[in-house]
């Protein structure tokens, strides 16, 4: 039986109070913006999630609890994410694992000893080709610390990856959800968010980015817990039966 079945919406308090932005836990710890997503926050957001929209809570009753999805903050995750930009997730993976095989460990030193012919082989665009050969030079550089983004809040770490050539509103948002486990990011531009948010919510269309995140706004401060269970029904609908 799934965890989220039953007395869920008996106990709307047990993922904490929301106070002037800021998510406070029964312990009294504040969760700034900085703060990453936890085992324990991440049910939190789930429980708040389930008592507080009834279709959110139906896919949870259905499908269970998503899985927290992570990947390792730093340069390697912010190219893989690069890679995954207009283009399936199977076609990006395997160019990731192929430049895994070229550079070990991939550091942006060594990504920069790759010419454009062995990035072309492994799969890389002339554009992404560009974009991750400018992230490489930005951090070794010094114009982009990776890890001084998770001291930051979420728009200061979204604008300064918006900053480097290649990474859009949807890379970065990625890069915070996925790497540093923010919990209310919200990547509107997702195309699989946007179709499981039109079966989910039974919305006539698939809703523009505009649109979604207006949809969003009734899901914060638990976006990024929302995404993943948005995430979860849209694979689950891909599964064959």
């Amino acid at each position: 039986m799934s965890v989220f079945s039953g007395s869920i919406i008996s106990y709307p308090d047990s993922y904490g109070r929301i106070i002037e932005g800021k998510i406070q836990n029964q312990t009294g710890r504040t969760l700034n913006d900085s703060s990453a997503l936890t085992e324990t926050t991440f049910q939190r957001g789930l429980l708040h999630l389930a008592a507080s929209d009834e279709d959110l809570g139906r896919v949870l009753a259905e499908l269970g609890k998503p899985p927290m999805w992570g990947r390792a903050p730093g340069f390697p995750t912010l190219v893989h994410i690069i890679l995954e930009q207009q283009v399936s997730l199977a076609s990006a993976r395997a160019a990731f694992d192929r430049l895994g095989a070229a550079v070990s460990p991939l550091t942006p030193e060594g990504f920069l000893e790759l010419d454009d012919q062995r990035l072309k082989i492994i799969g890389f665009s002339r554009q992404k080709t560009h974009y991750c050969r400018e992230l490489a030079k930005s951090i070794t550089q010094g114009q982009l610390d990776l890890a001084a983004l998770e001291g930051m809040d979420d728009r200061e770490a979204r604008s300064a990856l918006i900053a480097r050539k290649g990474i859009g509103p949807w890379t970065a948002d990625i890069y915070l959800l996925m790497a540093l486990l923010r919990p209310d990011v919200w990547p509107s531009g997702d195309l699989a968010l946007a179709s499981a948010v039109r079966v989910v919510k039974r919305l006539p269309e698939l809703p523009s980015a505009d649109t979604l995140e207006e949809i969003g706004q009734s899901w914060r401060p638990w976006r990024a817990v929302a995404a993943r269970i948005l995430w979860h029904y849209y694979l689950s609908q891909k599964r064959p039966s």
